[in-house]
C-alpha cells in the first residue's frame, strides 16, 4: 500500500516537472507576442509642427493646441511668431522649419503653395517618411509655374513630387480658414475631404481633423485630391458629411 502511495507521488512530481518549463515556455512566448504587438502597434501623435503661421496655420494650431496637443510653429522669421505662440499659450513652440519638421509627428505646410519645392529641397532627408498634412493651394497669379503644375497632374500629386519621401495628405484645403474657425465642433459638424496614398498617414490626418472639431472623409489616393482643388465644384464648400459623401458620388 504504501509502495503503491510512493509510486503514485513520485508519477505526480515528474508529470509536475515535465508540465512546469511547456507552461513557463507559454507564458513567455505570450509575453513576447504581446510586446512585439504593442512595438507593432503606431505611436500616438502629440506634437504638430506648423510651417507657416498665417491665418490657416493659426487657425488649425489654434483648434489642435485647444485639443491638447503640442505645437510649434516656424517660418522663415520665426521671432514674427511669438506673439501668436505666447497666445496660444500651452507650451506653443516656436522653431525653425528644420526644428518644426523634426519636433512634429506630423508636419503641417501651411504656406503659400509656390514655396513648397524650396522646403522640400531645404528639408531633404528630414522629411522622409514624415506625415505631411498640405493645406495648402495653388494659384497661378501667386505661384507661377509650381501653381500649372499642381492643378494640370492634379494637387495632391504635385504636392508629393515638390516634397519627395514624404507621406503627404492633402485637406483642410477646400474650406476657408474663418469658416474653420467659426465653425469647429458645430452640429451639424463640417466635413473635411482628405486624400493620400499611405493608410497610416491618413488614419493620423483623420485623428487630427476629428480632434480640430470636424469630421473626416476620405475620397482616395492622392490623385482624387483634384476633386476639392481650387477650380473643383467642392472647393471652398462647407458642407456636413451626408452632403458631400453625396456630392462625391455624383460629381458636377
Amino acid at each position: 500500500m504504501f509502495l503503491r502511495k510512493l509510486s503514485g507521488f513520485v508519477q505526480r512530481l515528474t508529470h509536475l516537472a515535465t508540465a512546469l518549463p511547456l507552461a513557463l515556455i507559454l507564458i513567455l512566448t505570450s509575453t513576447a507576442m504581446l510586446s512585439s504587438e504593442a512595438l507593432a502597434a503606431p505611436r500616438p501623435l502629440h506634437k504638430i509642427g506648423i510651417i507657416g503661421g498665417g491665418q490657416m496655420g493659426s487657425t488649425l494650431g489654434k483648434l489642435w493646441v485647444d485639443a491638447g496637443y503640442q505645437v510649434m510653429f516656424a517660418s522663415r522669421h520665426p521671432d514674427e511668431l511669438k506673439s501668436l505662440a505666447s497666445s496660444l499659450g500651452h507650451n506653443t513652440q516656436v522653431g525653425t522649419v528644420q526644428q518644426a519638421t523634426q519636433f512634429g509627428d506630423v508636419v503641417v505646410m501651411a504656406v503659400p503653395y509656390g514655396a513648397l519645392p524650396g522646403l522640400g529641397k531645404t528639408l531633404g532627408p528630414a522629411l522622409k517618411n514624415k506625415i505631411v498634412l498640405d493645406v495648402g493651394n495653388p494659384y497661378p497669379g501667386r505661384d507661377g509655374q509650381t501653381a500649372q503644375t499642381a492643378l494640370s497632374i492634379g494637387s495632391g500629386r504635385a504636392s508629393a513630387k515638390f516634397l519627395p519621401g514624404a507621406q503627404v495628405v492633402r485637406a483642410f484645403n477646400s474650406i476657408a480658414a474663418s469658416t474653420l474657425a467659426s465653425d469647429a465642433h458645430q452640429s451639424p459638424l463640417i466635413a473635411v475631404p482628405l486624400a493620400g496614398d499611405s493608410h497610416a498617414a491618413v488614419e493620423a490626418i483623420s485623428t487630427l481633423i476629428h480632434a480640430a472639431g470636424f469630421v473626416p472623409v476620405v475620397t482616395g489616393n492622392l490623385d482624387s485630391a483634384k476633386l476639392f482643388q481650387p477650380g473643383s465644384s467642392l472647393f471652398l464648400q462647407a458642407l456636413n458629411e451626408k452632403e458631400l459623401r453625396a456630392s462625391l458620388a455624383n460629381p458636377s
